[in-house]
């Protein structure tokens, strides 16, 4: 009788965390910047029908990194999830703290026990009615759950892009101030990000309750300048 083949349960996580990083790292970054009017999202995606960032709910937006077709399935999870919470309670019930902790069980679970993982990082904003109240939750592909400040980056080469936009940041910066910040951490030294190349949107709190819009064509050459 031949014994069964064994793999060490240390060498099987590691093989799935290197498996999931590999295929984040491939795609294009993103970076979500809070400025003094809310939280902007800022991702390099020259796509105009793959959208990356979206609303899920009234002042809660989605952003995601890494397989399309994956991350779209956990967006549409978290619509529905948000959207029977506010019916079956209050729509003041509905936020981006448990909405995190939904997506964290779902990218844990897969991670755990299917043969491949998800290869995503994904973004739960929400924008506060006031400054105190923004909250940044970064989802990694194995359901680790990072509550950022300030500023995050998801995909691509977060460490380095990170790295820049932490030198640009500002307390209390514009919009405009907020994306050319941004677009240039995203781009690096040697590129120089246009319109064409990304796709923007925001959580303003001047919005009223459906804070989530997107800042596109003539308004969005206007602000980078």
């Amino acid at each position: 009788m031949s014994m069964p083949f064994y793999v060490a349960p240390e060498q099987v996580m590691k093989d799935r965390a290197d498996y999931a990083r590999k295929g984040i790292a491939r795609g294009r970054s993103l970076a979500a910047v809070v400025y003094d009017d809310g939280i902007l999202i800022c991702a390099e995606n020259p796509s105009a029908t793959l959208r990356k960032t979206s609303e899920i709910y009234d002042r809660i937006g989605f952003a995601g990194v890494g397989k399309y077709n994956e991350f779209d399935s956990l967006r549409i999870a978290g619509v529905r999830h948000a959207d029977l919470k506010g019916y079956s309670f209050s729509r003041a019930d509905v936020d981006a703290r448990s909405l995190a902790n939904q997506y964290a069980q779902i990218l844990g679970q897969i991670f755990t026990n299917e043969m491949k993982p998800m290869e995503v990082e994904i973004l739960v904003a929400e924008v506060g009615h006031d400054p105190d109240g923004d909250r940044l939750f970064h989802i990694l592909y194995d359901g680790t759950v990072v509550d950022e400040s300030d500023f995050t980056v998801l995909g691509g080469e977060a460490e380095a892009i990170a790295q820049r936009l932490g030198e640009a940041w500002g307390e209390g910066l514009s919009l405009g101030d907020a994306l050319k910040a941004a677009c240039a951490a995203i781009g690096g030294p040697d590129r120089t990000l246009v319109a064409d190349d990304l796709e923007v949107a925001v959580l303003a709190r001047s919005n009223g309750r459906r804070a989530f819009r997107r800042i596109e064509g003539g308004e969005l050459a206007e602000l980078l300048g």
